[in-house]
């Protein structure tokens, strides 16, 4: 009996590639999110420092004024950095309903795949039991 060959295996082939394809766009996605997320932790921490610093012994007007400038601009680039990850959150979502569908995709014909094999090797299987009954057959017609 011939292998078992897939008739849709470059389909299937081509849904693995594309679900690749979508995992390594959402990991990208994924990343830059982190990115921004660790970004946003060091602006907090150094506007607290700042603002710890702000009124230290020894500052005079001058360096108050200077402390709250930078904390104002801190506050806005957490502002900034905010709104840039809420629009990366939505990246995320959207490359991660790209991915699941893709995966989705891939499944459906990996079980059409693992169906076909299973169908196959049932055929298989009866076609070698009915070759071997065939054998014990016939060496039980020699023997008499």
């Amino acid at each position: 009996m011939k292998r078992f060959r897939f008739g849709l295996q470059k389909i299937l082939e081509l849904r693995e590639h594309a679900e690749k394809e979508a995992e390594i766009e959402l990991g990208k996605a994924v990343g830059a999110l982190t990115l921004i997320e660790q970004r946003i932790v060091q602006v907090a921490a150094d506007r607290s420092e700042a603002a710890a610093q702000r009124f230290a012994p020894g500052n005079g007007l001058a360096e108050i004024q200077s402390y709250e400038r930078y904390i104002l601009r801190l506050d806005h680039t957490r502002d900034t950095l905010l709104m840039d990850a809420a629009r990366a959150e939505l990246v995320v979502a959207e490359k991660r309903d790209i991915y699941l569908e893709a995966a989705r995709d891939r499944k459906a014909l990996d079980k059409i795949k693992e169906r076909r094999q299973g169908e196959y090797r049932k055929l298989f299987l009866a076609d070698e039991n009915k070759e071997l009954d065939d054998v014990a057959a016939r060496m039980r017609r020699t023997r008499v």
